[in-house]
This record gives structure tokens, sequence and C-alpha cells, in this order.
């Protein structure tokens, strides 16, 4: 055995020699192809290294390796990373019941392989979890996580997903309380986990995360929560101030419209030179000294010399669209500051009927989907925000009865507001009931929000189709051309709305898709069983759907 093992670590030795100079001879110039087989080949090669450096903190664990004597340590170490059969049948070592150098397996992973202290203790975690421990008997223990085991040793999904999952599932294991009913709730935790990631990797995350979320947040009441809501200042660092913003769910979607609406530069509250020069009241830095050709003195004038130039100059600074980089020059986190500061500092009020005409100055709409057979079966989670936060039943009564707020009440196949052939565009009923209902681009893993995002016409106002919401989807300002292009198709399906079939070099699968970003666990489970159901059925023939030319 030990000759069988000894000759396995000498082939690895020569893989990792022949990997660094084939890795040598690929670092010039290379043709597109290559880098992309070599970008592929190196992923696929991360996914095996991850999934061997939690198989190997198991290994040093189980063999009891942090007991090596001084001896075999140091026969290690000679051998190196070129060692010959010799050196490696030497280098089996014995262990010792007597004094180490380290304590533990984490110790030698530390202190002798150097890898950092988080990283060795998250993989001694991810080992029990996905491969199984050892009591304190040195007897095998079984995985505390069986199906994330079968998945994470399988080559169906990316190991590395896989393990961070099952350190999230594991964060969780003290709110999941002991005995029987806590063995269910783990178990229904892992089903849905591992159901997220064969559905969609890309989102799997996000559902994830909220699954968590959901669990350490338990069902606790409004007194609780009121208790812990408001604006904390935490202090002077790095020469800035901080500020902790804590706010109920329902406060939240007022925060996401703001922010969202602030985000579009098509809007004059979210203008991207107004908000410069809104950001200089109180920075009391300008923006910029000259920002279009009629500050600039005329020494400094190079394309601004004649008077269309200048009035260009002063369109694209009241639209935002002047130079290049305008649009990118504000990060969202400063850009959402600033939008607050000049709702705090402003001292103009806006006249007429457009509140947000001053750049900052935004007015919240928010939409509240309320889900009609859940109310009717009297759920508790029968609402959520457009941004997909769910609300408990008293915070949803509480912000209808305010100002700015939009009840959408839609069924599973939402509602249906269609025009026909009366108008080419769709009115702003329908846009606010789209928006609403699909929330995002349509495009599997995409995270641009429904209010950056166009309606895209699935049938042809020009061959004859129809302004119905039956009819329409959403996408970005990138995947809606992509569409167009044949870059990927939107699946029409009966009773549902459009689906999404991706290429087959992206998806060799071929399943038909929802992009679940922005929706809660639930109803991301919801979709992808929809999705499954609606593509087992399409492949057997048992239904017509209409795959949409671009």
């Amino acid at each position: 055995m030990s000759t069988q093992t000894a000759q396995a670590l000498k082939d690895l030795a020569d893989a990792k020699a022949l990997m660094a100079s084939a890795l040598q001879r690929l670092s010039g110039d290379i043709p597109a192809g290559h880098a992309a087989c070599k970008a592929m080949l190196i992923e696929a090669v991360s996914e095996d290294v991850a999934r061997e450096q939690i198989h190997c903190a198991h290994s040093l664990r189980a063999t009891g390796a942090h007991k090596l004597t001084q001896d075999s340590l140091q026969n290690i170490t000679e051998a190196g990373l070129d060692p010959t059969m010799e050196q490696l049948e030497a280098a089996e070592g014995r262990t010792t019941t007597g004094r180490t150098h380290f304590k533990d397996a984490k110790g030698l992973m530390v202190h002798w392989l150097g890898i950092a202290l988080g990283a060795a203790s998250t993989r001694l975690v991810q080992a029990d979890c996905l491969i199984g421990g050892v009591d304190d008997a040195g007897q095998p223990i079984a995985a505390w996580l069986p199906e994330l085991a079968e998945e994470f040793e399988g080559r169906n999904l990316d190991p590395r997903l896989v393990a961070s999952t099952a350190l999230k599932l594991h964060s969780a294991r003290k709110d999941l309380g002991e005995g029987t009913a806590g063995e269910a709730k783990k178990q229904e935790l892992q089903d849905q986990a591992t159901a997220f990631l064969r559905a969609e990797p890309k989102t799997a995350r996000k559902h994830i995360n909220d699954l968590i979320s959901q669990i350490k947040s338990g069902q606790r009441p409004m007194k609780a929560l009121l208790d812990e809501i408001g604006i904390f200042k935490r202090g002077m660092r790095k020469g800035l101030v901080e500020y902790l913003l804590r706010v109920l769910p329902s406060q939240d979607a007022y925060v996401q419209a703001f922010f969202t609406r602030l985000g579009n530069p098509a809007t004059a509250a979210g203008n991207r030179q107004g908000l410069k020069d809104a950001e200089a009241q109180f920075t009391g830095q300008e923006a910029s000294d000259w920002d279009d050709g009629e500050t600039k003195p005329e020494w400094a004038r190079e394309d601004a010399d004649s008077e269309q130039e200048l009035s260009d100059s002063k369109e694209n600074r009241a639209t935002g669209q002047g130079e290049p980089g305008q649009w990118e020059d504000l990060k969202p986190e400063r850009r959402r500051l600033v939008g607050f500061m000049a709702l705090l500092m402003t001292d103009r009020k806006p006249t007429g009927s457009q509140p947000e005409e001053i750049p900052g100055l935004a007015r919240a709409q928010v939409s509240i989907i309320l889900n009609w057979e859940k109310m009717q079966q009297q759920a508790s989670s029968f609402a959520v925000t457009s941004a997909g936060t769910p609300l408990s039943p008293g915070e949803t009564r509480a912000a209808l009865c305010n100002a700015g707020i939009y009840p959408l009440v839609l069924n599973s196949k939402s509602l249906p507001l269609d025009l026909g052939r009366t108008q080419r565009f769709f009115s702003k009923a329908q846009g606010r009931a789209i928006r609403a209902a699909y929330r995002g681009c349509s495009y599997p893993g995409c995270s641009m929000p429904a209010e950056q995002c166009e309606i895209d016409h699935l049938d042809p106002w020009e061959k004859g189709g129809r302004t119905d919401i039956k009819s329409a989807d959403l996408n970005c300002l990138i995947h809606h051309p992509a569409r167009h292009c044949g870059l990927f198709h939107a699946v029409k399906v009966p009773g549902s709305r459009p689906m999404v079939l991706l290429p087959p070099e992206l998806d060799p699968e071929q399943k038909l898709r929802f992009n679940t970003y922005f929706m809660t666990p639930d109803e991301a489970s919801a979709a992808n069983t929809l999705a499954e159901e609606a593509t087992r059925q399409w492949r057997a023939g048992l239904i017509e759907v209409e795959i949409v030319e671009p």
C-alpha cells in the first residue's frame, strides 16, 4: 500500500511540474480560442484543488498527522515538491504519543503548511459537513450534510459553491434547535439549498443567504423589531463618520425605491452631472471648474468653438450624457449619500407636479405585490415588495395606508392589462404591473432591477404583434439587444410568464429557466419547480411552447 501511495504522490508531483511548464508556455500571446480553453481548464483544476483542500484537511485530522515525529516531518520537508520514489517511501512517517510540535490538525495546517487560521478552520468545518469528522475516540463521524456531501463528490456542481453553502448552513446550526425537530429543520434547509444549487447555481447563493437570514431572524414580534430600528452613530473611522441604519422591511421598500430613482440617469433626480453639483454644496469641492464650453476660458476651449457645440454641451449637462465617463463617475454608494444629503440640506423646493426635478430629490414609488391565492388562504406570507422583501401582515396593512404605495394584486399568472393593437407602446399601468411582477431582467442570474430594464415586445408590433402583458418581457440594456441578436431565446409557455432558453454552449441540458434573482426563496423554489415541469412536458411533447424568434 505504501508503494502505491508513494507512486500516486510521485504522479502528483510530476503533474505539478508538467502544469507549471504548460502555464509558462501559455503565458505569452495566444489565440483567443486557446485563451478560452486555458481559462476553462484552469477553472476545472481550481474546482479539483478546492475539493481536495477539504479532503486534505479531513485526512490530516483522521490520520492524526499532527502527531508525526520530528524525523518524519524532516523527511517530508527534504522530499520537497520534486521528490524521488525513495524519498516518498521514506516520508511515510510515523506518529507518536509523546509531545509534538502541533496540538491538532489545525495547528499543523497553520504553522507547518502556512495556511491562514481562518482558512484552516473553514476547511475543517466544511470537512465535517461534507466528508465527516472524528470523535474524541478517533472513530469516524458521518457527514453532517449527507445530500450536499453527495453533490460535493459529484461532477455536476462546482464544489466551491457546495462547500460555501455547507458553511452557510453550518452557521445556522444553533438556530435549528435540537432533537427530532432540529433534525427535521436541518433536513428541510438542506433539501431547499440542494434544490437551488441544482436548479440555478448563479442565483443559489442569494436564495440560500436569504434562507439563513430567515432562520436566524425567526418570527420576532414587532415590538422587538421596533426596539432595534434607528440610525446609530458608530464614531469616527479613518477620517469619516460612520452611521448604522436599521429599518423595517416595509421601510426598506422606500429606501430601495429612493435609491432606484437616484440610480436612473434618465431622470432629473438621478442626473449624474446634477448629482455632482449637488455634492459640491456639502463637500465644498467643485466637481469640475470647467464643466462645459461656457465656463471655459478661450485658451482652454478645444471642441466648443461653435454655438451649436456650446448648445450641445449645455444639453448634455442637463441630461447627464456629456463625457463618456460621467455615467460611472459616481459610485452607487456615493450617489445614494448625495441624494440623502440633498434631502437634508437643499433649500430649494420643487415646483409644479414634478417633485423630483431637482437632482437628488427623488420621489419614492413603492409597489407591494399581494398574492391573491395566499390572501384567500389567510397565509402569513402573502405580500412582498417589488425589491423581493417579504412583509408581515401587520407591516403590509400599515404600508398600504401610506401615500406613494401602489398595491398590485396578482394571481399566479399576473394581472392581464391588455391593449391589443390599440397602441404601439405599453401603458404606464402595464409597465408598472410588468415591472412589479417580474422585478428585474429575465436573463438567468442578471441582477439588473426592473427600473433599469426595458419592456421587450415578444410579438413584434411591425409583424402584427399585440401590446399585451402575456407578450411582454423585461430585459436590461445588455440582454435586450442580446435577445434580438439571437444570443438567447425567450420562450412563451402556456399559463406562465415567459421563460428563457440559453444556447447549447451555455446550457448543454437545454432547460427552460426563470431568473429567480429577485424572488424570495419560496418564490424561487416554486419558479424552479414550474420551470422543471415545463421542461419535462415540453420534451415529452405534452405542451406546445413558442420559442420567440429574435
